[in-house]
């Protein structure tokens, strides 16, 4: 018995024996990965483009190899009833001398490398480490209990010879019949793997993995693969309803894109791409998601169905493909998503990922000078994500800055970014104001707008739930501080006429007792305002009022927090706070007077969108309308 690495004749059959490295790595693919076990197929037909990419290099300079005029192609076969499946190809072929070094041998360091990191894995993960460590080929054994390997050099005076193993410690090589260049190789396929030996199965491998291969892959007479990818082609190329028909394959949805983004470049990465902004949230008829996918391509092979960080979190939302040829065939999933990726992979792994986010910013801030209307859909679906990239993501945050629309106190329907805000801002005027609200009906009826709009001060209504957490990345904007309107302090520029009261001081003072006395340690103090002009109330920020924010994000979460106390503002201009005052000095008990201090403070909780239980009201809005009824007499 020999080892691999020693020559034999080419006339004689031999059995050989594995390093002990590969012993190790068909010992872990044959008895431990149970997962994905499709992925064989993919490698195999990897393994067979890149002899075909090597022979049609080759035939540039040598037209006399052997079979010259040969298709470049792969044909693949199932037999049921063997069970097995053939793979073959015209490619540039292998001496039994290659047979032996490419199939009996791996090097160390790599082989070392698989073995740890399949050690690592679990069973769900194992399988996607394989081929990052020039392991692909032996992931045969994870289907197969024999495999049979038959090759004709390229060279016009080799000889074929054949290679079989099934997945112990020994191979055997020897002669063989192989009248045409390439290699075809035959899997025997394991009793629990008898699936694979199914041509539909084959093609539904072939259509997940290795649709975009360059060469045909023919099933008999029928090619199986696409070959001409979509993503490879030049933009002006692909007309509208050829990006249709990829996004409705990629995302099973039956609505066509809101827009897509097409990139092909050679610099800095080589990188081809189709990015799709879906049309709406939540989309797709067999699976119901928000969340899109991006498929990574090496090559036009597929290597990973879901490539999570190539994008940063808050584009989370896209669907798409991403294809380099920078990327090595065998790069791993892990390395991905990995933070950094493995070693040789990062740097393009960071220029994919700097290119990708660069060119969709930009498409988003054109989309949004261009078509302000579209920019507007795409907002109302995927805004969300991008106000939670401004609290979660500090890198990318001044890119995402400039994508911010808001609706606003003077914007009526229309969207306005910060840019426009800034550009309208009042001479003198050094802060930005905004308002957080339930809705976007409750902050345009709220309060705390009286004093801006008699002063024509605009206001950024926030109304979505996560723009409480929004603010905690948004202090500022090109050094203008963002200021809640409902902060106590607020010294507002521009001149407003003041409001004659309605009130003396005396019956002023007694109606503020009352409120305190029956609102107790909700509010830190009843006080007369100096802002408020057409409504009767408003809750400002007391003390801790700079956490507010947050603790109205954990309340609206549904969360246990504890709501600083709020300083209630009366309007002594009010006709209501005016009458109120005149009733609780006739009668510091009225009923009345107590229904509607509890009103006025819950209608302020409502208009903020924080009331814990507005079905608290009906019974004292009932009392306040029987009371209103009362016959006058």
């Amino acid at each position: 018995m020999t080892t691999a690495d020693e020559t034999q004749t080419s006339g004689e059959t031999s059995s050989l024996t594995f390093r002990a490295e590969v012993q190790q790595v068909l010992q872990i693919l044959a008895h431990s990965l149970y997962t994905d076990r499709e992925v064989f197929l993919r490698e195999l037909i990897s393994n067979a483009s890149d002899a075909l990419n090597r022979v049609q290099f080759e035939l540039i300079a040598n037209p006399n190899l052997l079979d010259a005029e040969a298709e470049l192609a792969i044909h693949v076969k199932a037999d049921s009833e063997a069970r097995t499946i053939t793979i073959s190809d015209s490619g540039i072929g292998m001496t039994r001398a290659e047979l032996i070094e490419n199939l009996g041998t791996i090097a160390q360091s790599s082989a070392r490398a698989f073995v740890r990191q399949a050690g690592e894995a679990n069973k769900a993960s194992a399988s996607e480490i394989i081929g990052q460590f020039g392991v692909g080929f032996y992931s045969v054994f994870m289907v197969a209990d024999k495999v049979t390997v038959v090759s004709r050099s390229a060279q016009p005076d080799a000889e074929a010879a054949t290679w079989e193993a099934e997945g112990g410690a020994e191979f055997r090589v020897g002669p063989a019949e192989h009248a045409e260049r390439g290699t075809t190789i035959t899997v025997h396929l394991k009793e629990d793997a008898a699936e694979y030996a199914q041509d539909w199965r084959l093609e539904q491998i072939i259509k997940r993995h290795s649709d975009f291969v360059s060469y045909p892959i023919y099933s008999g007479e029928r090619q199986l693969n696409q070959r001409t990818a979509l993503w490879r082609r030049a933009p002006r190329e692909v007309d509208a309803e050829q990006y249709k028909s990829l996004y409705q394959q990629l995302t099973f949805d039956m609505d066509p894109p809101l827009f897509q983004v097409h990139l092909s470049t050679d610099a800095p990465v080589d990188l081809h791409s189709i990015l799709f902004i879906p049309g709406h949230r939540e989309r797709g008829l067999i699976e119901r998601r928000v969340e899109g996918k991006i498929k990574l391509y090496s090559r036009k092979v597929l290597i990973s169905e879901d490539a999570k960080d190539l994008l940063p979190n808050h584009f989370r939302f896209i669907e798409g493909i991403v294809d380099s040829e920078d990327l090595p065939l065998n790069v791993s999933r892990e390395s991905v998503q990995r933070e950094g990726g493995a070693k040789n992979d990062a740097p393009v792994l960071q220029r994919i990922r700097k290119t990708l986010n660069s060119r969709l910013n930009r498409e988003l801030n054109e989309l949004a000078e261009k078509d302000a209307a579209k920019y507007a859909e795409f907002w109302r679906e995927f805004g969300v994500f991008l106000k939670e990239g401004v609290a979660a993501d500090y890198e990318h945050r001044n890119d995402l800055l400039k994508l911010l629309r808001f609706h606003s106190s003077r914007s009526g329907d229309e969207l306005i970014a910060l840019a426009t805000y800034k550009e309208r801002m009042l001479e003198g005027q050094n802060e930005i104001y905004y308002l957080l609200a339930g809705s976007l009906e409750a902050a345009q009826n709220s309060p705390h707008l009286d004093a801006f709009k008699v002063r024509n001060i605009e206001v950024l209504f926030l109304p979505d739930l996560i723009d409480s957490f929004m603010l905690s990345g948004l202090r500022d904007y090109e050094g203008h501080k963002l200021r809640a309107v409902d902060e106590a302090d607020l010294n507002l520029p521009g001149e407003a006429a003041a409001v004659a009261s309605m009130v003396s001081d005396e019956d002023f003072a007694a109606l503020c007792t009352s409120f305190q006395a029956v609102l107790g340690e909700r509010v830190a103090e009843v006080r007369a305002s100096a802002l408020l002009r057409d409504n009767p109330a408003r809750l400002v920020a007391g003390e801790g009022g700079s956490q507010r924010e947050m603790q109205r994000l954990q309340q609206l979460l549904g969360r246990d927090s504890t709501m600083a106390p709020r300083i209630l503002e009366l309007n002594r201009g009010s006709a209501l706070i005016a009458q109120l005052a005149a009733r609780a000095a006739s009668n510091a008990a009225d009923p009345i007077v107590a229904a509607c201090a509890e009103q006025l403070y819950d209608d302020a909780l409502l208009l903020e969108g924080i009331h814990p239980n507005p079905a608290t009201m009906v019974g004292r809005i009932q009392q306040l309308m029987e009371a209103a009824a009362r016959p006058i007499l």
